[in-house]
């Protein structure tokens, strides 16, 4: 098992490498002049040689490269180009409001996906089946902004259950966030809902016709029994890759719910850096991102290797 997260933590470190190269170089070719943008037009050639020098735009791209990966590693992220302020706090401070959205979610989402999963599963081709999956696809088919303002119209212009602003304020604690994240978290649980369930779904049928199950069932054994101590450990192997991708989209996906909301998440700040050709801004949420992706995809390697073992020996 250890050489197995070792090999996992490997693949991570690799990745994490070539991505960093990946959005260097990318955001290297976006159009436009840095220092004109941060300057304005009216700016003389001069001042703008001394801006360039002065951020090290005329340094090498390899040369570039390796100061700001260095200077990433080391904690040091830079200025925000149209702040002037330092980008690490910013960044952490947002990712810090999308991991509790995400983990909200996510606190609401799985269990609810996994459980419509499994009843599916279980009555193959039978009403609650049918039921599940129409109005699970029939959610999953609509805009998130549509599926966003539909809940504020109930739930805080009609019910006045839950306020329709998510613009948290800094500092404040959980209780007085939590009834500001249920309408985001609820229009990402419905996004998410019917793929992971639909997974669950389909590995919960076809265990259900392996032979073991059949044996099992000959030998006497309670069904109940049969579907918790094993058709569900080998059935929900396909639901943890989708959770584990969906964790990375809800740490910086959730654009479009973030602006319907006003929520100050990663997001919002990946929007706003790209708005203002913000490059340093722009390359920490980015890796930031792919970070918190690479991170999920481990857990559920791990999680994978803890229910089927034969994946860890291979």
């Amino acid at each position: 098992m250890i050489r197995y997260i070792l090999r996992r933590m490997a693949f991570l470190l690799l990745t994490f490498l070539l991505t960093s190269l990946l959005i260097f170089i990318v955001t290297q070719f976006l159009p436009g002049d840095v220092a004109r943008v941060i300057l304005g037009r009216e700016a003389g050639e001069a001042a703008l040689e001394a801006l360039r020098a002065e951020l090290g735009l005329n340094d090498p791209p390899p040369v570039q490269y390796i100061n700001w990966l260095g200077r990433f590693l080391r904690g040091d992220w830079g200025q925000s180009f149209s702040t002037r302020s330092a980008i690490r706090p910013v960044v952490l401070e947002r990712l810090g409001n999308s991991l509790l959205l995400a983990g909200f979610t996510l606190l609401i989402a799985a269990p609810l996906a996994l459980l419509l999963g499994v009843i599916a599963g279980l009555n193959e081709n039978k009403f609650l089946d049918h039921l599940i999956s129409v109005t699970s696809l029939s959610v999953v088919g609509l805009p998130e902004f549509v599926t966003g303002l539909f809940l504020i119209q109930i739930f805080a212009f009609r019910l006045r259950l839950f306020p329709a602003n998510a613009s948290i304020r800094p500092g404040a604690s959980f209780a007085e966030i939590l009834p500001q994240l249920v309408l985001p978290a609820l229009t990402a649980t419905l996004v998410l809902l019917a793929y992971i369930a639909r997974m669950t779904r389909s590995g919960v049928v076809e265990e259900l016709k392996r032979p073991y199950v059949r044996t099992a069932t000959l030998k006497g054994l309670p069904r109940r029994q049969v579907i918790v101590r094993h058709v569900l450990r080998n059935a929900l192997l396909p639901a943890i890759t989708v959770i584990a991708i969906s964790s990375g989209w809800l740490i910086s996906g959730l654009i479009v719910i973030e602006n319907v909301f006003n929520y100050p998440g990663l997001g919002r700040l990946l929007v706003f850096a790209i708005d203002r050709r913000d490059l340093p801004l722009l390359q920490a949420v980015t890796l930031v991102t792919v970070l918190g992706f690479s991170l999920a995809n481990l857990a559920a390697d791990l999680l994978y290797a803890w229910l089927n073992p034969r994946i860890r020996l291979g």
